[in-house]
């Protein structure tokens, strides 16, 4: 996997379009769910991307410093195109993220709004339970905190 990361303004024409494709690819079709995925949010945050050996774009986050989204620096958008997924590509997509959210911001918690179902996964990367089940966007989501 090559691993790239960028400030919304280095990002190049083809880089962003690839980004807006992939989170439309999964969030929107695969997870059938509307919902406005442009949130201007994206011009705050850096923009983790893996792309697998034929140069296609299968894995991806964006971060932020703490403030922004919560008051604890936070991870979102995580995605892992069919094309990686059951190739460990997940779990190296959040080591990466959690890596650069320390370097970038400095060691501290690190927030998430993760789908429920993925409790366990998250778990597994130090990440806590701290709300209740909540709906978005149609599914359930919990937040988590890795302290």
């Amino acid at each position: 996997m090559n691993w790239k990361i960028k400030a919304f303004d280095e990002l190049t024409v083809h880089e962003l379009y690839e980004v807006l494709h992939l989170r439309s690819e999964i969030f929107i079709v695969e997870q059938n769910c509307a919902y406005q995925d442009l949130d201007y949010s994206d011009q705050k945050a850096l923009h983790l991307m893996g792309h697998n050996e034929e140069g296609k774009l299968v894995a991806y986050t964006r971060l932020f410093a703490p403030g922004i989204k919560y008051a604890e620096a936070s991870i979102g958008r995580v995605i892992t195109s069919s094309l990686a997924r059951g190739t460990g590509a997940g779990r190296q997509l959040m080591e990466k993220s959690i890596a650069a959210v320390e370097e970038a911001y400095g060691k501290g918690p690190i927030k998430i709004g993760a789908q429920q179902y993925l409790h366990r996964f998250y778990t597994s990367l130090g990440f806590e339970q701290t709300s209740d089940t909540y709906m978005e966007d149609g599914i359930p989501h919990i937040e988590m905190v890795r302290p």
